[in-house]
């Protein structure tokens, strides 16, 4: 477990460059192109995951930049983060806290773990224990933490980014669907083009230190007050009857999809409903477009089916069956 990044807390102090919310946090994506290289569908992904207050999947193999994403983000918004790395011998109150015993004063007292941060960083998630990777459930959906019969209320605002490698991978427990659906969206992160990977190689054999995000370059841009306005302007953008309607009929496709044998919940149509009003403000618009619901469809929705075995058998894909649902459900004008 590491405290607060010392370029973060430097960046507490830091006042926002712009006045318009929306301008502040498109100026946290130039922020982390400075450490890290393309990923920018995840640093969206990320913002909108912020902006309507949910959680973030991270799904790639190692060294793709995961927890430099992360770093470089909350250092970018100037929030505090904390990182615990998941291992088999992980136990739940190594993540929440608990009660340690004060000689000096013959009581028990709460000793707050490091979910008590504004970005949690739960480096391979699926490295521990699934009784560990539980103790986060209730810090994920209520925003607290109950020990010894007191419920402690988490900072403001708060966000889990959970980093897992892919699961066919040795020594990981795959998350169970309970636990996969507080996570509003599940993004993968890809290898980089060759492009990409040279400008990558180019800025390490230049000095770049990856634990040192203020030597590249990487400020304050953002902060908690900024996040606090644009997820008051992102709940004015209206939605239509149409594009509601869109939603759920997307949502239902995939419960009639005979390769699902698990479909989207209403729970997963309110989640695709959120990241598509965040994505249409970031957009400029203050409205949702049916493209918006598109375009958040695959990142909002893998993590909430599950396909048959002989599906997998099949060497059938999730993002493959879902592209062919957005396809094949009507699209409203």
């Amino acid at each position: 477990m590491s405290t607060q990044h010392p370029e973060a807390q430097n960046a507490q102090s830091q006042p926002s460059r712009h006045n318009d919310p929306a301008e502040s946090l498109l100026a946290v994506r130039a922020e982390v192109a400075k450490a890290v290289v393309g990923q920018e569908a995840t640093v969206t992904g990320l913002i909108i995951a912020l902006l309507a207050g949910g959680h973030v999947l991270l799904e790639g193999v190692p060294g793709v930049a995961k927890t430099l994403l992360v770093r470089a983000l909350s250092t970018a918004l100037s929030l505090d983060t904390k990182r615990v790395q998941f291992t088999p011998d992980l136990m739940p109150g190594d993540i929440t806290g608990s009660l340690v015993y004060d000689a000096h004063t013959s009581e028990f007292t709460f000793r707050a773990g490091p979910v008590f941060t504004n970005i949690l960083l739960a480096d391979e998630i699926n490295r521990t224990p699934p009784k560990t990777q539980a103790a986060l459930l209730e810090a994920m959906e209520e925003h607290q933490v109950s020990a010894d019969g007191i419920s402690r209320s988490l900072p403001a605002p708060f966000m889990v980014a959970a980093t897992q490698n892919p699961i066919e991978y040795e020594g990981t427990y795959p998350l169970p669907e309970a636990q996969l659906d507080r996570f509003l969206l599940k993004l993968t992160m890809e290898l980089p083009q060759r492009m990409e990977e040279i400008e990558v190689i180019r800025r390490h054999s230049l000095g770049f230190d990856p634990q040192n995000l203020a030597a590249a370059g990487v400020q304050a841009v953002a902060g908690a007050a900024d996040l606090a306005r644009a997820r008051e302007a992102v709940a004015h953008v209206n939605v239509s009857a149409e594009v509601l309607a869109y939603i759920v009929d997307l949502a239902r496709a995939t419960r009639a999809t005979p390769s699902f044998q698990l479909g989207v919940s209403p729970r997963g149509a309110t989640a695709l409903l959120k990241c598509a009003r965040a994505y249409a403000w970031l957009c400029g618009r203050g409205f949702i477009t049916p493209d918006d619901v598109k375009a958040l469809a695959l990142p909002a929705l893998r993590h909430r089916v599950a396909l048959r075995p002989e599906a997998e058998m099949d060497g059938v894909s999730v993002d493959g069956i879902l592209q062919s649902i957005l396809a094949t459900v009507p699209v409203p004008r």
